[in-house]
């Protein structure tokens, strides 16, 4: 996590972080999140960013507070956290691909091909 890219606010990518974190299981449901104060602290950088992104998770309900304990994993938070990146990946990836397909003249059974393969390759 503490190789930030300028593509996106890095308080969006402390949010992804730990939704990452929750779909590997290293973040279990009803398990206590890391503390704003600890993010910012491993990854040197500013305490109020650490927040917003625990705060957008808090928004969507991947995660909820404990008043005096902190953060924890909702439950269902792996399910809707995948429901949420499909649904981003089909906007953001398989649209646009489909729209360049079409207009290349590339056949719906040729773009499964390619992606057969590239299944393929990423096993090797």
């Amino acid at each position: 996590m503490n190789g930030w890219t300028a593509e996106r606010p890095i308080f969006i990518q402390v949010a992804e972080t730990l939704e990452d974190a929750i779909l590997a299981g290293a973040l279990r449901e009803e398990e206590q999140a890391p503390s704003t104060t600890e993010i910012s602290v491993r990854y040197a950088i500013n305490p109020a960013t650490a927040l917003k992104g625990v705060n957008l998770l808090v928004e969507q309900g991947i995660l909820y507070k404990k008043r005096g304990l902190g953060m924890f994993v909702a439950p269902g938070a792996a399910e809707k956290i995948a429901r949420n990146r499909k649904e981003r990946f089909m906007e953001e990836f398989v649209l646009k691909l489909v729209s360049e397909a079409k207009k290349l003249g590339i056949s719906r059974e040729d773009i499964l091909e390619m992606v057969r393969r590239g299944y393929e390759h990423e096993r090797n």
